[in-house]
């Protein structure tokens, strides 16, 4: 379509370059909502683990849930701090483009991953929709996809290794 001059907003011709440069932003946004819906789903497996019960004791009360939920909670904890750091490295206007995509990456895979254990933690309940984590699940599968893949995040990140 056409635009007159006095209504363009920046230059002509230039909005991929605009668009590219506020990639990081947008990576880095899709990791904190990736990062905020692993802890939610993680919430909800510890959750549901201390209340459901089996073999006469809670779920959270056998090694193999503790171990599980322990090791969600140590990604959860480390995952927070990469967001406060790439959250200062923005502000500052110095988060890459690599640093965002891995931070995109990085995050969404977290959120699947502590969709899917706290899933599997529900057991059968888990599938059915009167569970929260039902949703959390099928909702954790979209964000590796938008904002550019998880695999190309990768590629991203792996060309400015070959470019030092």
């Amino acid at each position: 379509m056409r635009v007159s001059v006095s209504n363009l907003l920046g230059q002509e011709n230039a909005g991929f370059g605009y668009l590219k440069s506020q990639l990081p932003q947008e990576r880095l946004s899709i990791a904190v909502l990736g990062q905020a819906a692993a802890q939610r789903a993680f919430d909800e497996g510890v959750r549901f683990t201390r209340d459901r019960k089996a073999f006469g004791k809670t779920i959270l009360d056998f090694q193999n849930t503790r171990f599980t939920l322990a090791d969600l909670a140590i990604k959860l904890q480390v995952g927070w701090a990469h967001i406060d750091w790439a959250i200062r490295r923005h502000v500052a206007g110095e988060l890459t483009p690599e640093e965002g995509a891995a931070a995109k990456a990085w995050h969404t895979d977290l959120q699947f991953e502590a969709a899917d254990t706290a899933l599997q933690l529900h057991g059968g309940a888990g599938y059915m929709n009167e569970y929260p984590i039902a949703r959390f699940w099928r909702d954790a599968r979209v964000p590796r996809i938008y904002g550019g893949t998880n695999e190309i995040m990768k590629e991203i990140v792996g060309r400015a290794l070959s470019a030092v």
